[in-house]
Order: C-alpha cells, then structure tokens, then sequence
C-alpha cells in the first residue's frame, strides 16, 4: 500500500533561522581576544604581526601566488568548456537582478573604498620606490599603473568567481546551504553539517572580518582627510572613531532592509557617482594623455600579466615590497573571497556558469581599468609636470593622495565633497554586504533567499567597527595590511579543496548529463519500449486536449485511480526482483517551495538498489540521492494548479486555471503533463528514467 513519507524532514516548514552557536561564539571569542589585546597592549600586537608576517611571507609567499593564478586558470576554463553551460540553479531559473544591477552590486562589495586610496597612492610608491629597475623614469610610470592593475585586477576575481560559482551551484543547484561549508560535501560528506563544518565557517569568518577591517581602515582614513578639508575636523582618532560609528550605524540600516532595498540602491548610486567623478578628472585633466595612457596601460597590462602572475622574486627578492604589495593584496583578496563569494552568490541565482564567471572577471575589472588608468595616470602626469610637493606628500601621507590631486581641478570643492560621498557609500556597501554575510554564516539558514536575523547583523558590523578601531590605534593601516596576510593562510587552503569539490560535483552531473543522451538516443532507436510510443493519437484529438480544462478533482481522481496504481505495479514488479521500491502518496501538506504555482501533492515512487553503497563523502549529482547509506531512485507525480492556455486574440480571466499531472525533472526545468497517460505509459516512462539513472550508476 501507499505510504506517507516519514523520512524527508525537508518538506517541514523550519521555524525561524536559529544560530550556529558554535561558530558564533568561537568568531567572536577570536575577534574579542585580538581587539582587546590591541587595546591593551598594542606594542605587543604590532610585535607579534611583525615576526608573524616575516614568516608567512617567507614560507607561503609563493603559496599564495600559485594559488591566485590557479583560481583564475581554473574559472576560466570552467567558463569556456561545456561546464559553462550549467545553469546555477535549476534549469528554467532566470536572473533576479539586471545586468547592471547585478555589476553595480558585485563590484562595490568586492572593491569598495580601497580603490579610491589605492588608484592614487600605489602609482605613486611604485613610480617612486619600484621592486626592480630605475625609480622615477619614463618606464618606472608605465609598470607603476600596471603594478596596481594586476593587484587590483583580475586575478583577485578568480578567488571570488570560485567562491561565488561554487556556494551558488551547491544552495541553487543541489539545494544545500548557502554555506562555505556546502561546498565540501564532496569530500567530507555529512561530516560538514558537525564539527568540520563549523571549523571551516569559522575560518572563513575570522579572515573575513579582517580583510573587511582593512577595507574599512584605509576608507576610514581617507575620508578623516576629506572631512579636515571641508570642514575642518582635525584627523586623528576621534574622527575615525565618529565616522566607524557613523558608517556601521548606516550599514546596519541598510543591511536590515535587505538586499533589494539596501544594497542594490546604493551600489547603483554608487557606480554611477563613482563614473560622473572619474569624466569629470578625465575632462578636465590632460585628456589627451589620459585616453592614450588609457589605451597603453591596457596594452602593457595584457603583454606584463603572464610574467607577473607568477613573479616570486626568488633571485632579487625585495622582501618589503613583496609583504607590503602584493602578498597582501592576494591575502586580502583571500579574505574577502567567503564574503564576497557569498554575496556574488546570493545575487546571481539563475545565471549559468559562463555567465557568472564572465561577469565577475571582466565587467569588475573594466571598472578598475578605467578607474585606476585615469586616476593613477593623471596623479603621476602631475608628479612627471614638475609637482614634486604632491609626490612627498602623498608618499609621506597615501590618504592625502586624492584629495591633492583632486584640489589641482576646476571645482576642487564640489570634487572634493563629491568623493567624500562616494566613499562613504563605497564603505557602507563594503559593510552592510559584509555584515549580512558574517551573520548568514554564524546562522543555520536554509532557504537559499533568505538571511540572517537583523540582530546579527547589527552585532557583527558592531564588532568589526570595534576591531577596525583597535588596529588602526595599534598601528594603523600597516597594521590592518599584516594581519590580513597573515589571516588569510588557514582560509587559503580551504579554497583548494573548494575547487577540487566544485570539480568533482560537476563532473559528476556532466557524467549524468552523458548518461541520459545515451539513454535518450537508445530509445529513439527503438531497443526500448517508450510512453510516447504507445498510444498514436490524430493530431486533431491533441489539439482539443491542448484547450481542456482540467479541474482539482479530475485531477486528484487522476493521481488515485491510474497514476498510483502504475507506480505500485512497477514497485511490486520491482521488488519481485529483490530490490526495495515503494510508493508514497502526500498531500499539499507536503508543501513545494520551487513552484510558484499552486501545490497540491504528489506520488513518488522509490527505488532503493541494495548493491549500490555511498562512498563516505561521496556526492552525486541531484540524479541520485542517499537513503541509509544507498542510492536511491525517485520518481514524482505532482498535482499543480496553472493558469489555463490562451492563444491568439483570447484572454483568460485570472481564476481560469486548468491543473496538471507533472512528472518534475531532477534538474529543474517545466516538467511534463501527464494527465491523459494510461497506467502502462506511466509505467514505460518509471522504466525509461529508471534505465537512465541505472546508465549514470553504473549498476548492473
């Protein structure tokens, strides 16, 4: 007989998203501890940072440039094979956000207020103080622009296209958490959802805050100068202290209101204030040499990267400048790639592989060019015309750098106050988007739309602030830059084995996608009986069944008299072959919250095959799930209600509904309509998914 499932608690509504107390409390404790300890005894921090970074950098420098090189390689050939193609989510899923919503929303979470510091002040300590070559030359400007470009260019993108690709694909794709820890079911199976889970969260969570610390410092110093200048606050603690409190009270409003309404606004403000800023110093500077500039930094670019993605510097190793440039900024972008990844990943539901990756690498990237080619080349175009004040001042002071070069442009003031704005929204997108991840992480949600209570994200962007406060009066932005890159190792080798899962998990659903062609192109042959083939019916009765309307009780009758008993004959049948089937009948209890549509249950058979054990940390693709340790086969009949059909000059009012019998594909997609079937094609097409699923398995 037809039972009710007791097995699959997924189907129960999950009150609430309760929080992971475990990660929660072991972050914060760590966060507390460093903050207190820069409090107390900064000397003794700024100390053990110091010997701490000699010996990150001595012993993972190479480490970490290997494996920004390998991210990027890695997204990009994703992108280009037939992986590309594989949707992140399910199969009919569309984009939740535009083009250039989703643009504005990836980059200001992912750059933020550090390139406002950077594009300026890192063109002029590499012009002046380059790792190799003569200093203050014609060719010292040219690699100075290409210097900052590659730190902030693509490679770091490929950390966060892995993290984003990878947490999109496991919450959309095979309904898992949104979670890092999702992303290594592969390797660590259900071990993920213990104490291995939690350990990885917390990794990424702790180096996270740093790196978002970090971010937060240099903004906050940078717009201490803009508020001295225009309104003539004095720079110093109490005015970082003011805006940090400032800021994450903004975040904390903008992270409550949610994505829609906080993140996606300003982000969108933000880009576009961010471009009016960037015409206005291309216009108004030396046009001439900035769009040639333009052009040439993209061109050295292109011709310099194969050198110096994997540059170690192992005979002429400037260890300062390698610390100080760009093994910190690998850290960096390793720190921010959990969040970040987690952000990209919350908004790009619905885009395929190739989609995400070329989106996430280019049009981010596109912004730094022009940002970073106008900005940088027109700071050093100053310093090369004879304004060596500008030049010591800058390097004496980085923070100062834009708002110098700014103040030498018609209508210095309004610039001024205009880039004081754009950085503070820089900085709020930088924290609210962090504040909304650091609480999802410290949370046990399951809904892949939904995020974390607003009381969480109030705490962390709290303590954060605390933090970004401790280090800058422990040692300032140095400060912030070592602990970056020395947070950033634990969480570095977590990535690896990320994408070694994101790997293995596509292969598998590729091998899957082999199978059913396979399948697919046998029964087209005719070596297998199918549903279709049947039962010839005259093109005039189908097209009257296209009109009919089906009412719930039809199909509701439907379901029990012919459906069910198909799929209890081919159990029985099944089971006199010594497998374990059964059937299970739900209601609209059973509830389907990747429908829209009105829901009124289903009848799904299940196939258990004894022979075919899983492998500890072994996952499949959604082709084949786990019941005890064993595959299982499943195949569903769902009753939904849909609007009724209307072609040509014919409207359907909006209770003109008809239902259907829908047999639901793994893999998302519209499903079939099997109403009219008789019991033996039902039954032909349990057995043609069946034959599919015992292809991909391999059983016997």
């Amino acid at each position: 007989m037809p039972t009710k499932d007791p097995r699959r608690p997924s189907d129960q509504a999950v009150p609430g998203h309760p929080v992971n107390w475990v990660v929660f409390v072991a972050s914060a404790v760590i966060i507390a501890v460093i903050t207190a300890a820069a409090f107390i005894s900064p000397a003794s921090v700024q100390a053990a940072f110091d010997m701490a970074v000699v010996w990150a950098g001595k012993w993972f420098g190479s480490f970490y440039i290997a494996l920004l090189t390998a991210a990027l390689i890695f997204v990009t050939v994703l992108a280009l094979t037939r992986y590309g193609r594989i949707r992140l989510g399910p199969d009919n899923s569309t984009p939740d956000y535009s083009t250039f919503s989703w643009a504005a929303m990836l980059f200001a979470a992912g750059i933020g207020t550090g390139i406002m510091f950077f594009a300026i002040a890192e063109p002029i300590s590499q012009y002046l103080h380059p790792p190799t070559g003569e200093s203050q030359t014609p060719q010292a400007a040219r690699n100075a622009v290409v210097f900052t470009l590659f730190h902030y260019g693509i490679s770091g993108w490929g950390i966060y296209a892995i993290m984003g690709m990878a947490m999109a694909y496991f919450a959309y794709r095979r309904r898992d958490a949104l979670a890092v820890r999702s992303t290594l079911r592969p390797l660590l199976g259900d071990r993920v959802d213990g104490w291995m889970g939690d350990a990885v969260d917390t990794a990424a969570l702790v180096g996270g805050v740093f790196g978002i610390a970090a971010s937060l410092g240099v903004g906050v110093v940078q717009l201490g100068v803009a508020l001295d200048i225009l309104f003539g606050i004095r720079q110093g603690p109490g005015a970082q202290i003011g805006l940090i409190v400032l800021s994450v009270a903004m975040a904390t409003v903008s992270a409550t209101t949610g994505v829609d309404k906080g993140v996606r606004v300003l982000s969108n403000i933000n880009v576009l204030l961010a471009i009016g800023l960037a015409g206005w110093v291309l216009v108004t500077g030396n046009t001439a040499f900035l769009l040639d500039s333009l052009i040439g930094s993209v061109g050295d670019f292109i011709t310099q990267f194969p050198r110096l993605t994997l540059e170690t510097y192992a005979y002429e190793r400037p260890e300062a400048w390698l610390n100080g440039w760009t093994l910190f900024f690998w850290a960096w972008w390793i720190t921010w790639g959990a969040f970040v990844g987690m952000f990209l990943a919350r908004i790009s539901r619905g885009r395929t592989i190739r989609e995400f990756t070329i989106g996430a690498l280019v049009l981010p990237f596109t912004y730094v060019v022009m940002w970073i080619s106008i900005f940088g080349n027109n700071a050093l175009d100053l310093i090369r015309s004879g304004a060596t004040d500008f030049a010591q001042k800058t390097a004496a002071a980085p923070e100062q750098g834009l708002y110098l070069m700014l103040d030498a442009l018609p209508g210095s003031t309004g610039l001024i106050a205009l880039a004081l704005f754009v950085g503070i929204l820089f900085y709020v997108t930088s924290a609210d988007s962090g504040a909304l991840v650091m609480a999802n992480l410290s949370s046990r949600i399951r809904g892949e739309r939904e995020d974390a209570a607003a009381w969480l994200r109030i705490f962390w962007a709290a303590l954060t602030g605390i933090l970004t406060v401790a280090m800058l009066l422990a040692g300032g932005i140095g400060i912030l830059q070592q602990a970056t890159l020395v947070m950033a190792l634990p969480f570095s080798f977590v990535i690896v084995l990320i994408a070694v899962c994101l790997y293995r998990a596509l292969r598998a659903e590729q091998t899957e996608a082999l199978a059913r062609s396979q399948a697919l192109r046998t029964r087209q042959l005719g070596f297998t009986g199918t549903a279709a083939g049947l039962r010839r019916v005259s093109w005039r009765d189908r097209l009257a069944h296209t009109f009919d309307s089906v009412t719930r009780a039809q199909a509701l009758r439907a379901l029990q008299s012919r459906i069910v008993p198909a799929l209890q004959a081919v159990a029985d049948e099944l089971e006199n072959q010594a497998l374990e089937a059964r059937v299970v009948v739900e209601g609209e209890e059973a509830n389907d919250p990747d429908d829209d549509r009105t829901y009124l249950g289903r009848a799904t058979l299940l196939v258990t095959d004894p022979h075919a054990t899983a492998r500890d940390g072994e996952l499949e693709t959604d082709a084949v799930e786990y019941a005890d340790g064993r595959r299982v086969f499943r195949y569903v009949v769902r009753v939904v209600q849909a609007p009724a059909a209307a072609y040509g000059v014919g409207l359907n009012e909006a209770q003109d509904v008809t239902h259907r019998l829908e047999v639901r594909l793994r893999g998302g997609g519209v499903g079939y309509d099997v109403m009219d079937w008789s019991a033996d094609q039902v039954a032909h097409d349990v057995l043609d998914h069946y034959e599919r699923w015992l292809q991909y398995i391999g059983s016997p």
